[in-house]
């Protein structure tokens, strides 16, 4: 079982975001900060190791932490992230969060980290009623099933994690905390929710 303190984790910034018109999501502002800079306020009280992939924009990123992008052309959305940081990072526990997701939970590292044991491939988080494929903490021997994966034109995240030994992580209690920002009617929606609390 790996502790919070051996586990490295990365923010996905990577996408093409068309759903926010085509802007760096990780980039666009929520109360007066990038979104990126809210999840890493997060993370940082729970770990010393967080690193950001990125395939735009790497120099604005930079600014937040060491920025790597994809080893796969043509986006190939978040295992693009998943599958460079697995080939990257010197580390057998790698967990990774979007960058659209303000407000993730502050004991998020620990409670995946504690969830895993020796068999885990890789833990998802769970808010009570979906699983959130994009928050998880993943062992890097998962790397070759997820090249081969690629390789043959796969894209749909959960195929993959069906081919590997998979726990959930419960977060029934947090269900809000996995919010995620994909459109500007979302982000303008969430920030006035926000200012009316």
């Amino acid at each position: 079982m790996p502790t919070p303190e051996q586990t490295h984790w990365v923010i996905l910034a990577g996408g093409q975001a068309s759903r926010m018109g085509g802007n760096d999501k990780g980039l666009i502002e929520l109360a007066n900060k990038p979104l990126i800079q809210h999840v890493i306020e997060t993370l940082k009280p729970q770990t010393s190791h967080i690193t950001i992939n990125a395939n735009r924009n790497q120099e604005r990123y930079a600014q937040f932490g060491n920025v790597f992008g994809d080893k796969i052309k043509d986006y190939p959305g978040p295992l693009g992230g998943m599958h460079a940081a697995l080939s990257t990072i010197d580390n057998d526990w790698i967990g990774f969060v979007p960058c659209d997701c303000p407000q993730l939970p502050h004991d998020l590292v620990k409670r995946m980290a504690n969830a895993c044991n020796e068999n885990t491939d890789i833990a998802v988080a769970h808010n009570g009623e979906h699983i959130q494929p994009v928050v998880t903490l993943m062992h890097r021997r998962i790397l070759p099933k997820l090249e081969a994966f690629l390789a043959n034109g796969d894209r749909k995240i959960i195929l993959l994690y069906r081919q590997c030994n998979m726990i959930t992580v419960d977060f029934s209690d947090q269900p809000n905390a996995f919010v995620n920002l994909n459109t500007p009617e979302e982000l303008s929606q969430f920030g006035v929710l926000h200012e009316s609390n």
